[in-house]
């Protein structure tokens, strides 16, 4: 499977202010954008051509990826404008770009190192035209599979099934070439109402419940936070996808960590920071390019690139 459709226009409501300065899927993890997690999981897989929608300070991607390629690999980008598509409408804007062969469809705001080879298995044995990477334990339960037949048979009761669901909905998943032809180009359409209609008509819409790895939708500051506190407790272990490499350490070779600052917790001080003498950080993030002062009090905080904190804050992000 050698193409991927990785989702990067969203607004990123739920974690301003800041996606005011990136796209969601460029927030930094732990040193580097989210979005190259994905990469490396989607490369380490087989896949070797990557395309990515745009919208959202489409700009971003263009200097974060100055020469359109990763690790060697071409990506695609693609602005939606001046309409944000969805998911649906995403897809169907590529398909030109995806070809005739089955693709890999990856949530742009997700972290995660679960296993993609029972994905492709299920998807392959079943001949599924679309395929749901499931978990059966998260923070949303939503989709309904028979187990007997690997099929889903309902998403939230819409279809009043009965069942409201027991698996999560992981936003990784393959697709057959074929489903382009549930899909309309230039509508602005979320990919559940596509999926249920497949229900409806006895589609093949299958999943696989993989729940080795770890997963976290990052969506809001809070599962970001939790994220890197994770990260930071097992950093040897997750997630290993660039080449076998670990992370770098939680402060970074390249940050500036001036002698007498406090450090409390579990801070992520990444390359081109600098915390100067005198302040006192508990638990918090500070981007690349900023700084945190002498009278800086930060709990919980994060701080922006560009940023200069000072004074005393709690649970804010800057």
């Amino acid at each position: 499977m050698n193409k991927a459709f990785v989702l990067g226009a969203g607004l990123g409501k739920r974690l301003r202010p800041l996606t005011e300065q990136l796209p969601k899927p460029l927030i930094p993890v732990f040193h580097r954008p989210l979005i190259t997690y994905a990469f490396d999981h989607l490369l380490d897989a087989g896949v070797g051509d990557l395309v990515v929608n745009t919208h959202h300070l489409p700009h971003a991607y263009d200097e974060a990826f100055p020469e359109g390629a990763y690790q060697g690999h071409r990506v695609t980008f693609r602005e939606e404008a001046p309409v944000l598509l969805e998911t649906a409408g995403g897809i169907a804007n590529v398909g030109d770009l995806l070809g005739k062969d089955p693709f890999f469809v990856y949530n742009g705001d997700i972290l995660t190192d679960l296993p993609l080879a029972p994905l492709v298995e299920e998807h392959r044995r079943c001949g599924n035209l679309v395929t749901l990477a499931l978990r059966s334990h998260g923070p949303a339960l939503h989709i309904a599979l028979d187990r007997d037949t690997g099929r889903i048979s309902d998403i939230h009761n819409i279809l009043e099934t009965g069942n409201d669901g027991e698996f999560l909905f992981t936003g990784v998943y393959i697709c057959e070439p074929e489903f382009h032809q549930w899909l309309t180009p230039g509508k602005v359409e979320s990919v559940i109402p596509i999926f249920l209609e497949m229900i409806r008509r006895g589609a093949p819409l299958g999943g696989a419940v993989i729940d080795a790895g770890h997963w976290w939708d990052l969506g809001n500051r809070a599962s970001y936070l939790a994220a890197h506190r994770s990260i930071a407790e097992s950093v040897e272990v997750f997630p290993r996808h660039a080449n076998g490499q670990a992370h770098p350490p939680a402060i970074h070779p390249e940050a500036r960590v001036s002698e007498g600052a406090q450090l409390h917790g579990m801070n992520v001080i990444a390359p081109g920071a600098h915390v100067e003498a005198g302040a006192n950080l508990e638990n918090c993030l500070v981007w690349p390019g900023a700084r945190v002062d002498s009278t800086a009090r930060l709990r919980d905080c994060i701080v922006r690139s560009g940023i200069t904190a000072s004074g005393e804050h709690s649970g804010v992000d800057l």
